[in-house]
């Protein structure tokens, strides 16, 4: 669950982190009259879940009362990368000496805190780090400690400072920011906590004037004091979209459960040409997280780390023939998996459903020349007969579009075995395409 900036805010206020002087959030232009003291300048802000809002136009300087309505109206009829505004937050300006960014994430690989940092905010991080990677200062925390340790905090203000030497003046202050920013993530079980930026003031103030809080919706129920602070009904659950993938709307439109790109934005992602991406489509949601699990611990082992998982997938209880089709469809139109592991192993599923909606997949995108992703896996359980039949036949009968799934039938390996065999055999299938 994404906040909205000035949910986020109140919570940084709560937790000592400094914000800038609140007027209010509002949904017509007439409520501005209604709000009392306010010093122009003053900022007006799109209040939309989704990043990009400044370079969208949803971010306003403001100077007097007239100016404050028009902009006001002009914001609430704006549209966001395709989401409608419907509050606008105002809050005092700030004249801006630097600006700094401060974010504490999970590391979508390795699933380590990290808490990264630079001297240029205000612009997307990822970009700095495309162009500037010696910019950003960045530290795993695997044993995910509850408080920021005091020589991570010391080694984090030290890099700002030698970026921004001004940082000096503030220096304790942006080490207080520092802390109560990680105690935040811990604190609220978040999966982001970022300020972007953090800026210093012309009277050498350090100001959160922008705010950025997703909350891990599978610890909502610890949260609902919080919640309940925020106006947030704690028994509800806020769907935010514009969180999703593209990926993860085109699976929830099409009935497939609980798919999760691994990844941060995959359209944009760019793969390392010395690791593996592994695409998974397994049996069940336990199946699925322990499938990530094995692909990351076999890439470990045997592999130098090399091989990363890229989703979560759970396909429910006795999935259609169609939604089976559909979930290979859906990551072989994904641009990052070089190979798919999938594995049945049937209870209330069949295998039999299960071969015949992958097959189908694999001779529709042949017949359609769309991308082809290499399957390797294994099917044990019901229907198992009626499905090695099926496979077997397929196989004789269209030869081609099947050029490149091999599916382990049976329970006489083990899925860790399965998983370190399909990455070998990919890597022998791609070597042979290489040779002259």
């Amino acid at each position: 669950m994404r906040l909205y900036e000035y949910e986020a805010k109140k919570i940084f206020e709560h937790e000592d982190i400094p914000i800038p002087r609140q007027f209010g959030t509002i949904q017509s232009p007439e409520e501005v009259e209604k709000i009392s003291q306010l010093n122009f300048p003053i900022m007006g802000k799109a209040m939309a879940l989704i990043g990009g809002r400044g370079k969208a136009g949803g971010i306003k300087k403001i100077n007097d009362l007239n100016e404050a309505k028009i902009t006001v109206n002009d914001l609430l009829r704006l549209k966001i990368h395709g989401y409608p505004v419907n509050k606008v937050l105002l809050e005092e300006a700030i004249d801006i000496q630097g600006e700094i960014y401060l974010g504490v994430t999970t590391d979508p690989i390795s699933f380590d805190v990290v808490l990264i940092t630079s001297a240029l905010g205000g612009i997307d991080i990822e970009e700095v780090a495309k162009s500037n990677p010696d910019a950003i200062w960045k530290k795993s925390l695997p044993d995910n400690p509850v408080f920021l340790p005091e020589n991570i905090v010391i080694d984090a203000t030290a890099f700002l400072i030698s970026q921004f030497p001004q940082l000096n003046n503030v220096k304790e202050k942006l080490q207080s920011v520092i802390s109560n920013l990680y105690t935040t993530f811990q604190k609220y079980d978040t999966k982001v906590c970022e300020i972007n930026p953090l800026i210093v003031s012309d009277d050498s103030k350090l100001i959160a004037v922008d705010a950025k809080i997703v909350l891990d919706d599978n610890a909502l129920y610890r949260q609902s004091v919080l919640l309940s602070r925020l106006g947030i009904d704690p028994e509800s659950k806020r769907h935010d979209v514009a969180e999703q993938t593209r990926f993860e709307a085109r699976a929830h439109k099409a009935g497939i459960i609980g798919y999760l790109d691994l990844l941060p934005e995959p359209e944009k992602f760019e793969k390392d040409p010395e690791k593996l991406y592994v695409g998974l489509v397994p049996g069940g949601a336990g199946y699925g997280i322990f499938s990530i699990d094995e692909v990351v611990n076999v890439g470990k082992k045997y592999f130098d780390g090399r091989v990363v998982p890229i989703n979560f997938m759970d396909s429910g209880g006795g999935p259609r023939l169609s939604t089976v089709a559909k979930m290979f469809h859906l990551l072989m139109d994904h641009p990052v998996p070089d190979l798919i592991i999938t594995s049945r192993f049937g209870g209330i599923s069949s295998c039999d459903i299960f071969i015949r909606g992958l097959i189908k997949a694999l001779r529709d995108r042949f017949a359609a020349e769309q991308r082809m992703v290499p399957v390797y896996g294994r099917m044990v359980g019901t229907d198992l007969p009626n499905a090695r039949v099926y496979l077997e036949k397929a196989k004789k009968e269209t030869p081609e579009p099947l050029k490149y799934l091999h599916i382990v039938v049976g329970n006489q390996k083990i899925m860790a075995d399965i998983i370190k065999d399909g990455i070998e055999w990919f890597r022998l299938q791609v070597k042979q395409e290489k040779e002259p």
